[in-house]
């Protein structure tokens, strides 16, 4: 997920997120220290039941988010190895605006005049 799809045909988070993957935002923005990624899995993975999600599509989420520059991530080592620790680099508010402004950036780069055309009807 190192860029932005925007699903017309969905709404909210859920335009720009798979559902597992908003649960495991929304649990982090709630987290007052960070959480791992077993802790993240969890917590999606209780949400979903009687579905579930692999770790490892947590981890490759949650990584993705970190390069994006919406989470932040601490790696610490602990029993077991490495592990990283992640915790908001972006509010959900400013994700949203994230999101909006990658969005605009994209269709003003491709369609100038098209998009501030659309913007300035939807506006008005």
């Amino acid at each position: 997920m190192n860029r932005i799809e925007y699903d017309t045909s969905e709404s909210g988070l859920r335009a720009v997120l798979k559902d597992y993957q908003e649960i495991a935002m929304r649990a982090i923005w709630m987290s007052p220290v960070g959480l791992g990624s077993k802790a993240v899995m969890d917590r999606v993975n209780a949400e979903l039941k009687p579905n579930t999600i692999s770790r490892a599509s947590i981890i490759n989420f949650l990584e993705a988010m970190r390069e994006m520059g919406v989470l932040k991530g601490v790696d610490i080592t602990g029993k077991g190895g490495h592990r990283w620790i992640y915790s908001p680099a972006m509010n959900e508010s400013e994700f949203k605006q994230h999101i909006a402004r990658t969005i605009l950036e994209s269709l003003l780069r491709d369609f100038p005049e098209e998009t501030r055309e659309a913007l300035r009807s939807v506006a008005a």
